[in-house]
C-alpha cells in the first residue's frame, strides 16, 4: 500500500513511488537504483530530509566520501529542493544544479550546489560539487 506522504525531493507523487523506492531497494540490497543523476540528486535529499545516513554515504563516490556522517543538528528543518538544472556530459558523467533550503535556530538556510555525478557499474554516485552564491 502506498503511504500518502509525499516525496520531500519535491517531486508530486507518494514517497513510496518516489525517493522511498530507491532506499528501499538500497535497503533490501539491490544497490544504487537511481536511474540519472537528478534522481539520485533528489533521493539524497530526501535521505537528508529522513536521516539515512547509510544510503548517503553508499551514494557517495568512494574518491571523494567522508569516513562518517554526523546526525543532523537538533532542530533541523529542511524546507525544500528546487532542481535548476540537469545535464548529462556523456552516458556516465552528469550534473544537477539544485538549491536546497532549510531553517535551524529560527534561521533560514540556503544550499546552492553544482553536483557532479558518475556512473560506474550501473549505479550512479555523487563525486562532489561546487557552492554557489
Amino acid at each position: 500500500m502506498d503511504s500518502p506522504m509525499p516525496c520531500p525531493c519535491g517531486h508530486p507523487g507518494p514517497y513510496s513511488r518516489c525517493c522511498g523506492a530507491l532506499h528501499q531497494a538500497f535497503e533490501a540490497g539491490q544497490g544504487l537504483t537511481a536511474p540519472t543523476p537528478e534522481a539520485l540528486m533528489r533521493s539524497r535529499y530526501a535521505a537528508f530530509v529522513r536521516d539515512l545516513r547509510p544510503y548517503l554515504l553508499a551514494s557517495w563516490h568512494a574518491s571523494t566520501r567522508p569516513a562518517e556522517l554526523e546526525p543532523p543538528e537538533p532542530g533541523l528543518k529542511w524546507l525544500g529542493l528546487d532542481v535548476k538544472r540537469a545535464a548529462m556530459q556523456d552516458a556516465d558523467h552528469g550534473g544537477v544544479e539544485f538549491v536546497a533550503r532549510s531553517k535551524l535556530g529560527g534561521r533560514a538556510h540556503r544550499l546552492h550546489e553544482v553536483s557532479r555525478f558518475v556512473r560506474e557499474h550501473g549505479e550512479w554516485f555523487y563525486v562532489d560539487g561546487d557552492l554557489s552564491t
